[in-house]
């Protein structure tokens, strides 16, 4: 029969334990003398909050979280707390309900955060790290958009500095910070893509307008995205108007590339070659861009991991927005449509940014513009379109 021996005991580990446990950092939420009940107390109402956050929220997962705090100081409820100040509708778009105060947050709330990025972008996120492909020549069509239809388009991506926080909870100094490395960062790339840095303080209201700049939504306000706002805020802009890059705004930078010709191909060139750029003089300024092995590019949204990439195309349809079978066809096709402030045009993007890399979403996205279209030039021709539905992907 074995024996449970007792531990071994050493005398000098006895004498100097005291002395090896000041040297442990102590955990960041010690420091704090919050007044809070329980974790069952303290858990929110999500009966009617339809984010994938209220989703997945459970008491147990809720109880793991309640004590963890990143060092600088991001707590589970600061996470969770887009989701409960709006908690969407039943028959709106569904959102992910939350954001991350810091790289460390990904880490530290994974048991959280896994299952959100799973959840909003229909991917299993496992110990594969994402690949990436930002080589404009494997794209195959995009420049070639029927423009009786497709109208403008744009390709942007949203990346994260290393050693700050997210802008829900990083400081004035942080985000000043961030401001002065875009200033130095951006000058890599006048040399080629001649460009200026505008404050948005300084600017009056119609050159707000002229650059499409717009006041801060009240969840923003309300979840300090917009803190301060708006201070150490900034926009550059190329000179031939083919590069907007947004400094502090929604994320710490938004390389936006728009086109009036809906020419995707090469909005999407722009941007790749101008955040490679971007990316080696972060680097060489010792702040490259947040990167997560099981997650790929990480910003504080789950909504934008793994690549941050968005392709959005304007198109005019006039009787596919009411065809019956449409929200499947969309569903098919992993692209989302929405209306815009003009009639009879509609906005179409990528629904998800995680699973796959920078070129098969734009391949994504530009197929299904195609077949979109396709099928308006069907139905304007009173014919069906049933031959052209997708099969499911």
């Amino acid at each position: 029969m074995w024996k449970v021996k007792p531990p071994v005991a050493f005398p000098m580990e006895t004498r100097y334990r005291p002395i090896l446990e000041n040297l442990v950092p102590p955990d960041p939420m010690s420091r704090f003398h919050l007044r809070r009940g329980s974790p069952e107390e303290e858990f929110p109402y999500l009966c009617r909050n339809f984010t994938c956050m209220g989703q997945i929220l459970t008491p147990a997962m809720y109880r793991r979280q309640f004590n963890r705090c990143t060092h600088s100081g991001v707590m589970f409820d600061d996470v969770i707390r887009p989701g409960i100040e709006e908690p969407g509708e039943w028959s709106g778009p569904v959102t992910v309900g939350c954001l991350a105060g810091d790289a460390q947050s990904y880490i530290l709330f994974c048991d959280f955060f896994d299952r959100v990025i799973e959840a909003y972008h229909g991917h299993k996120v496992t110990s594969k790290t994402p690949e990436n492909d930002f080589n404009y020549d494997n794209l195959k069509g995009g420049d070639d958009l029927d423009r009786s239809y497709a109208l403008h388009c744009e390709v942007s991506v949203i990346r994260a500095i290393e050693d700050f926080s997210f802008p829900t909870h990083c400081s004035r100094g942080e985000r000043r910070h961030l401001l002065s490395l875009a200033r130095r960062a951006l000058q890599k790339l006048e040399p080629e893509l001649p460009g200026e840095l505008w404050l948005l303080e300084d600017l009056n209201q119609q050159q707000q307008v002229e650059m499409k700049v717009t006041s801060p939504t009240s969840l923003q306000l309300r979840c300090g995205v917009a803190r301060d706002w708006p201070d150490a805020r900034a926009v550059w802009l190329s000179e031939d108007g083919t590069l907007v890059i947004w400094v502090n705004v929604d994320d710490h930078l938004r390389l936006v590339s728009p086109r009036d010709d809906a020419n995707v191909a090469e909005a999407f060139k722009s941007i790749s070659i101008n955040l490679q750029k971007l990316e080696e003089s972060y680097r060489a300024l010792k702040h490259p861009f947040i990167w997560k092995q099981q997650l790929g590019w990480v910003t504080s949204s789950p909504a934008d991991v793994g690549t941050g990439l968005k392709v959005s195309i304007h198109l005019k349809l006039q009787l596919l927005p009411k065809h019956k079978r449409l929200p499947d066809v969309l569903k098919r096709l992993k692209i989302s449509m929405e209306k815009t402030e003009s009639p009879e045009v509609y906005r179409v993007t990528n629904s998800r940014t995680f699973g796959q890399t920078e070129v098969e979403l734009t391949q994504l996205v530009v197929d299904g513009v195609k077949l979109l279209i396709a099928m308006e030039k069907r139905l304007q021709a009173c014919a069906d379109i049933h031959e052209l539905l997708p099969s499911h992907k």
